[in-house]
């Protein structure tokens, strides 16, 4: 184990605990800095799957989780074009047994809240909020990072900064001078719903439905007690917010009908259940860029934002804090483990988000397009599990 380092974290989302959480756990001190006065995730559910979960669990936070993660039994496709379901592949204990983990999906708010639990129970950790950084600075032997509270500044000096500060990183574009984020051209809907107001084979599943141009998506969350819904559609986003309240009405129209589809009954219900929903900017940025500059460094949703569409963006943060801790473990310095930590994980980051990319082409193809697709999915079948094994598979070296 090298010499005990003092970093700073910017962001207390879920990169920015876990890396905080699995630095401690290798004797680093460290400070988390966040804006937000109270800890509170945006969005509602996440898909966490083995490659994230057997993380989290050797971080100890199995019986934090165990209580609100929900273990689904099947991952249900389901096309328009088709009228119904046309593949399902297994999750639940065969996921477990294959990849030695769980398939776990959860509120964010509960994992947020578990990781800031376990990180809370650490000495070595200081997570402080209402904190805004307003310049970072690399100096021979340090970094000095310029905050301000309460319109009084201060600052902190560290060995190395992480920026875990989101998809609007300015970490990013302040600090490293990479190019910010750029909207994709979807836009999700998110919302929630009693569990008891879904049908009942579908409480315990995810539920995917695609169709021209759009697709919906559903799993439960808060230890089974809702669905979390998102309804994914391409357009255009004129609002200066990147989140904005979307009235129901909306909602309804914009999905009745798509370019024409009629949606199965099953899913234009869960469509009309909720009362409230959330539109967001789906923004990205491709990982084919510098990430670090001596010990400054990137984590998350600041160095690789990603579609949804590969159910990876948590995960590959949760897999990102883990790389990290153990890079700074092999180098005397920070700014070589830093250099490191982004060599081990551009070419799987970068994968992913074309992965993501590529299946949002795959969910949202039109009728002459999504026969080939049903097919193939069809007959893949229960062998779906095979295709996700390069990301299910990953362990950290």
């Amino acid at each position: 184990m090298a010499a005990q380092r003092r970093l700073v974290v910017v962001g207390a989302g879920i990169g920015g605990l876990t890396a905080a959480l699995a630095l401690a756990r290798r004797g680093h001190r460290v400070t988390v800095l966040e804006r937000s006065a109270v800890l509170a995730e945006v969005g509602a559910g996440l898909q966490i799957s083995p490659n994230a979960s057997r993380i989290l669990v050797e971080l100890g936070l199995k019986s934090r989780l165990e209580a609100q993660a929900v273990t689904p039994d099947s991952l249900r496709i389901h096309s328009t074009r088709a009228g119904g379901e046309i593949a399902r592949m297994p999750l639940g204990p065969p996921i477990a047994a294959r990849f030695g983990a769980p398939y776990w999906v959860v509120h964010r708010a509960d994992l947020q809240n578990a990781l800031a639990a376990e990180v809370a129970a650490l000495p070595s950790v200081s997570i402080r909020l209402g904190i805004a950084v307003k310049r970072i600075e690399a100096e021979p032997g340090r970094v000095v990072v310029a905050i301000e509270q309460d319109g009084r500044p201060d600052a902190i000096e560290a060995d190395g900064v992480v920026g875990a500060d989101g998809v609007w990183s300015m970490i990013r574009t302040g600090t490293l001078g990479a190019p910010p984020a750029r909207y994709t051209g979807r836009m999700a809907l998110r919302a929630t719903i009693p569990i008891d107001e879904t049908p009942p084979d579908y409480r315990n599943a995810v539920g995917l439905w695609m169709a021209p141009r759009a697709h919906l998506v559903h799993y439960p969350i808060a230890g089974g007690r809702l669905l979390n819904l998102v309804a994914v559609t391409e357009a255009a986003w004129e609002d200066d917010n990147w989140s904005v309240p979307v009235e129901r009405e909306a909602v309804v129209r914009r999905f009745d009908p798509v370019s024409g589809t009629r949606w199965p009954d099953i899913a234009r219900a869960l469509i009309l259940a909720p009362q409230h929903w959330t539109g967001w900017a789906l923004a990205g940025i491709r990982p084919d860029f510098d990430w670090t500059s001596g010990p400054v460094t990137l984590l998350g949703d600041a160095a690789h934002a990603t579609l949804p569409f590969a159910a990876q963006g948590a995960c590959m943060a949760i897999e990102d804090a883990a790389v990290l801790a153990r890079c700074l473990d092999r180098h005397a310095e920070v700014a070589d483990g830093f250099a490191a930590y982004e060599k081990a994980r551009k070419r799987r980051t970068t994968a992913i988000w074309d992965q993501a990319v590529s299946n949002g082409r795959i969910y949202h193809m039109g009728d002459a397009l999504a026969l080939f697709r049903d097919t193939g999915i069809g007959l893949a079948g229960r062998r779906l599990i095979d295709r996700q094994a390069w990301i299910y598979g990953w362990k950290p070296d």
